[in-house]
């Protein structure tokens, strides 16, 4: 048996405030949060059927019981107390928070005291770009503005992670822009800015990134669908700049993600939705990234929004899918059990803290350029 007693859920997202009906807890079941298509439910999905396995014995029911009468226990406890009981079932002590998600989602010190874990924020660029733009009035004042803004978050956050970067403005040109593209991006967003355009603008995407890169702290970049080789550029361009970049929802490219790592010291790779979605097959997922990653270059996380339940599954998945794999290594003798422990508490665990500057166990001994963390009162 491989132990993973604890584990540093290393991005995820708050939990819903609110009561959920049938319709509005199976959208989050979604990739987009979306409804299904008619005639057809997101239940009927590798994260649906591992919902209606791993969760409903935490509410007193039988495994793979009905949505509807699993819904009804749900309302039944509140939905405080089955957050509670769902976040504290999964062996999480740590939760990372990406805040940047629109709607009545719990921040870091909600889960925090729900889960009965610490917590940190991750914030989202973009979010914070725009929030900037909306309070400065000049293209000068955006671009002080929005330098004093990172920098400042910085001091708190574990993190930064872009969602828009991959896809906007970092595949053709990995460089830091010019001063004088950077004004001009500026000014033609601060105007669009004014009917509510987001961010989208190549230019300044890539001039907040560099900012992000010089304050030190540990860049997330959502890969999406696109195959992160498109990344290799920017990875190249970092290297070396004492920040680390963690590419996250590498699936169904998770091969290449886990080969950027193999290539470029400061690149890591996400296992969160890879895992969670694939259900029965996340041992043999897990796998081909192990054969290409180094295991200090493999984070757990979580991957969940707005349900308590995706938090379950993602810490049961990987759990389910790390003990397997590393089991059978064990097994065959290819491994020794006592390798395939340490490696079960970095991927778990281990990697987390050292990237981001978490504490490092009971003894509290921080690493270099710990963050300080959210802990509710005992």
């Amino acid at each position: 048996m491989i132990d993973t007693p604890t584990l540093v859920d290393q991005y995820c997202h708050g939990v819903l405030r609110t009561e959920l009906g049938l319709g509005t807890f199976e959208a989050h079941l979604g990739r987009t949060g979306g409804q299904p298509a008619p005639g057809t439910t997101f239940f009927d999905t590798q994260t649906g059927f591992a919902v209606r396995r791993w969760c409903p014995p935490l509410l007193g029911l039988e495994p793979h019981c009905p949505p509807a009468r699993y819904l009804a226990r749900r309302r039944e406890l509140g939905v405080l107390e089955s957050g509670r009981r769902l976040l504290r079932s999964t062996g999480i002590s740590t939760y990372l928070v990406d805040t940047g998600l629109p709607g009545d989602l719990t921040g870091p010190v909600e889960i925090a005291a729900a889960g009965d874990a610490e917590a940190h924020e991750i914030v989202r660029l973009e979010l914070l770009a725009e929030q900037v733009a909306d309070t400065s009035g000049t293209v000068e004042g955006l671009l002080s503005n929005l330098a004093e803004a990172v920098h400042g978050a910085a001091l708190s956050a574990v993190a930064f992670a872009s969602v828009a970067a991959a896809r906007h403005g970092l595949v053709h040109a990995p460089d830091p822009p010019g001063p004088g593209e950077v004004r001009g991006a500026a000014g033609r967003w601060l105007a669009g800015r004014r009917a509510g355009e987001p961010l989208t603008d190549p230019v300044l995407l890539r001039h907040l990134l560099w900012i992000a890169v010089s304050s030190g702290r540990p860049l997330q970049l959502h890969v999406g669908v696109e195959d992160p080789i498109r990344l290799a550029g920017f990875a190249a361009a970092t290297s070396g700049l004492g920040t680390d970049l963690v590419l996250l929802h590498g699936y169904p490219h998770h091969r290449q993600a886990a080969h950027l790592t193999s290539v470029f010291p400061h690149v890591y790779a996400d296992l969160g939705a890879t895992l969670a979605r694939t259900g029965p097959r996340a041992s043999a997922v897990l796998a081909e990234m192990l054969e290409l990653a180094p295991f200090g270059k493999l984070l757990f996380s979580s991957g969940a929004r707005g349900l308590p339940e995706l938090h379950v599954v993602g810490a049961r998945v990987f759990r389910e899918a790390l003990g397997n794999v590393l089991a059978d290594w064990v097994d065959a003798g290819a491994w020794s059990r006592t390798d395939a422990q340490r490696v079960a508490g970095m991927i778990a665990a281990g990697n987390a803290r050292r990237v981001y500057g978490l504490r490092a166990g009971p003894d509290g001994r921080p690493w270099p350029g710990g963050v300080p963390s959210i802990r509710p009162d005992r």
